[in-house]
């Protein structure tokens, strides 16, 4: 079947960018992921402007891949912090590979800006295409074949 015969609006790869790929939003997780949680170190770090920051936490607390908990300083009002949700936390190899695209077409002579280790072994952390018995994959040797979700173009239109 030609896959240009096929419906692509259940594509998987469009339906996550409507969420990830609204300005800020990879790199708030960015930020989530290095343990910033605080709405004004956020918005410090990234530099955004705070209205924007705001609706866009907002959007990702909507969609779940933030939570919001309450803290309180002592001597200071209750206020919100946001980590990392499960669907958000599943973002993660995401982030790595475009560090990883990154730091080998985009870092320049001064080298990579971040070094992610497995705080285990030390050993470098990046990403990769497995399948699932457990061989590495290059792109050029994946098959795509409709999923159960997929359409025929013809039976959307008519």
């Amino acid at each position: 079947m030609d896959l240009r015969d096929l419906d692509s609006s259940t594509c998987s790869v469009a339906r996550s960018l409507e969420i990830v790929g609204r300005p800020w939003v990879l790199l708030v997780l960015r930020e989530a992921f290095y343990g910033l949680r605080r709405f004004s170190d956020i918005q410090e770090h990234l530099g955004v402007s705070r209205s924007v920051l705001a609706a866009r936490l907002d959007e990702m607390v909507e969609e779940g891949l933030l939570e919001r908990r309450p803290y309180r300083e002592p001597g200071r009002r209750e206020r919100t912090e946001y980590v990392l949700a499960d669907k958000g936390r599943d973002l993660y190899p995401v982030i790595v590979a475009l560090r990883q695209w990154g730091d080998r077409h985009l870092a320049g002579d001064d080298g990579v800006p971040v070094h992610a280790e497995h705080a285990g072994c030390g050993a470098s952390v990046r990403a990769e295409l497995v399948c699932e018995a457990g061989h590495v994959v290059d792109s050029g040797d994946v098959e795509r074949r409709p999923g159960p979700g997929m359409r025929r173009r013809d039976a959307v239109a008519g």
